[in-house]
């Protein structure tokens, strides 16, 4: 055997004794996939806000609406009998639940049998969102939205406990399965949010029953449930089993799959009632290396490619899949995704914050070291666009051709020199070392080791803070990471969810890390939440994102194309990022396992 072969094969079976969960017995169907990073920090959906904390969330819970599968930009109804109505343009919406929807059995509902989802349980769900006990991370997408619901919180926030029987004014039940909610004005990304896995609909006797435990006992009305909390091991991994009473969800009907989703044969399984697996086994993998030798040796269903893999996979000219993997019956796919990566400073740190024209010049300076080109020639096999402004490419407010006149965009070190001159740190001096903040999976540490070189060249030294993707969030919930590196991906297609990013009230822990407030922004942001698509509003969007520019609360930005391997033994995969709830449509091919 050639010694690389040899070695890549005994990489591979250490690392599945190391790593993966224990294999299924012959009568069982099961999934074994993979979370990229140390995975989830909580399984109550309130408490999340990660790509990582969606993965694990929405296979136990479920949310009134969800995107589609075969065409993950529209949203169809999932807990809902129907699409919401409304008579009023959008400022009441009614809605009716579907009657055959039951709780996972669990001790927490008498005689151990899960019951049957009302209204009620709607309204006690959206109400957690806004309870201090719970975080406050996920507030801002609710916040001057409802009618009442914002007094109603300010109220029971500061009450000795938090009274869920109080009445909200938008909130009106009609029965048990109908309701309305009531807007303080038409709001175009409501249904969006009512489709994000942070409402998803949970029991208030589990709540009650578990307490502080409830992250690590879910209960939900999803495809898949835990059994005991021992099935979530932080940071290793995590199990969930089929629901056996799982309600009527159809996999996608054959109209609805592209005839290139036809010649992959994703339309087979047309009408059948879902999930298939019986359990699935999820990895969390902090490195690349481990999750990329996996999916070689078979034991893992897909993968999102690793940069540092590619050329091994594709042909870097023509992104073509290499005739090895395709003889193999590894199948590629890929998306352009609505991304945001950028480099933030905490608008609030004594060096790199504040709005005067010394900080401003300072965060240009570094902007026009960095060279994002080559960021994405070394790490991205050149496959992400490079883009002005923090809106990603195929939304309103996206730049023609990426590129907005005047944004400080590198490499133009006599520039950077320049300014930083003008912040009173000429070549660096008297600068101290910025910390910055990054999650230590993949290859963000040499992404990190590449920046600083650029920032060495202008004499500004960077001091790398690489901690586990938890310990990221929690430095930059907590407002302690003067500068970091985030990668967001818009919760639903349209560009106002990026332009929350720098909404004020949105402050850490909310979606605005950066801590970024500049009031006249603030008032276009509440103007445009009203406001449907229209060339008056992405006139907006762009006005917003060029104050954005102007001020430099980050560094950016790059919109991936993810590419995905499939091994053959994996069923009806389309990964898609836009919402992760497909897993439970995934079956395998016993077959083909290696």
């Amino acid at each position: 055997m050639n010694p690389r072969r040899l070695l890549f094969v005994i990489l591979a079976a250490l690392t599945t004794l190391a790593i993966l969960p224990s294999h299924a017995s012959a009568e069982e169907t099961v999934l074994q996939l993979p979370i990229r990073t140390d995975g989830p920090k909580s399984l109550d959906p309130v408490q999340g806000s990660t790509t990582y904390d969606n993965m694990a969330c929405v296979q136990m819970y479920e949310t009134l609406l969800v995107n589609q599968y075969a065409d993950p930009f529209k949203i169809e109804p999932l807990l809902l009998a129907e699409m919401p109505t409304t008579q009023d343009e959008g400022k009441t919406w009614r809605f009716r639940l579907k009657p055959d929807v039951k709780f996972h059995d669990n001790p927490c509902f008498e005689g151990g049998v899960g019951r049957t989802v009302t209204t009620d349980d709607v309204f006690y769900s959206i109400k957690r969102v806004v309870d201090k006990n719970n975080g406050l991370k996920n507030v801002w997408l609710l916040e001057n939205t409802i009618l009442g619901f914002d007094e109603y919180a300010e109220q029971q926030n500061a009450s000795e406990s938090f009274d869920y029987d109080a009445p909200v004014a938008g909130f009106r039940k009609i029965n048990d399965l109908e309701f309305e909610i009531e807007l303080t004005k038409p709001v175009y990304r409501f249904l969006y949010i009512l489709s994000m896995f942070q409402t998803s609909i949970v029991p208030r006797e589990a709540v009650e029953y578990y307490g502080k435990d409830f992250s690590f006992n879910a209960v939900g009305t999803g495809p898949f449930m835990l059994r005991d909390p021992s099935d979530w091991v932080p940071k290793r991994s995590l199990t969930v089993y089929r629901n056996p009473d799982y309600h009527e969800v159809f996999y996608p009907a054959r109209d609805q799959w592209s005839r290139e989703d036809m010649r992959n044969r994703l339309h087979r399984a047309a009408g059948q009632q879902v999930p298939f697996a019986d359990r699935i086994e999820f990895t969390m993998f902090v490195e690349d290396q481990p999750m990329w030798l996996q999916f070689r040796a078979g034991n893992i269903g897909y993968v999102e490619v690793p940069a540092e893999y590619f050329e091994e996979a594709f042909d870097k000219r023509t992104k073509e899949l290499r005739p090895e993997f395709e003889r193999q019956g590894i199948r590629a796919h890929s998306n352009e995704l609505l991304d945001f990566i950028f480099r933030a400073f905490n608008m609030l740190d004594p060096v790199v914050g504040g709005y005067t024209p010394d900080k401003i010049a300072l965060r240009k300076a570094m902007a026009y070291a960095v060279d994002l080109q080559e960021i994405s020639d070394v790490f991205y096999n050149n496959t992400v666009i490079v883009y002005d402004g923090p809106i990603p490419p195929q939304l309103d407010g996206h730049p023609e051709g990426h590129r907005v006149e005047g944004a400080p965009r590198g490499p133009d070190l006599d520039k950077a020199r320049e300014l930083l001159a003008e912040a009173g740190y000429p070549n660096g001096e008297g600068l101290p070392p910025i910390k910055f903040f990054a999650n230590r999976g993949g290859n963000t540490p040499e992404q990190t080791e590449l920046m600083k070189r650029q920032l060495a060249r202008i004499g500004v030294q960077l001091d790398p803070q690489l901690v586990d993707f938890s310990t990221l969030i929690e430095a930059t919930n907590n407002r302690k990471a003067p500068m970091f590196s985030f990668a967001w991906s818009s919760d639903y297609p349209d560009g106002e969810n990026n332009l929350a990013l720098f909404y004020s009230p949105n402050k850490a822990p909310g979606s605005n890390h950066s801590n970024y407030e500049r009031p006249e922004f603030d008032r276009l942001y509440e103007k445009i939440l009203t406001m449907g698509p229209s060339p008056e509003r992405t006139a907006i969007y762009e006005q917003m994102r060029d104050m954005v520019i102007d001020d430099v609360p980050y560094i950016g930005s790059l919109a991936r194309e993810r590419f995905y391997l499939i091994n053959p033994w994996l069923v009806n995969c389309k990964p898609t990022e836009r919402y992760w709830g497909w897993f439970k449509y995934l079956d395998v091919d016993e077959s083909k396992r290696p």
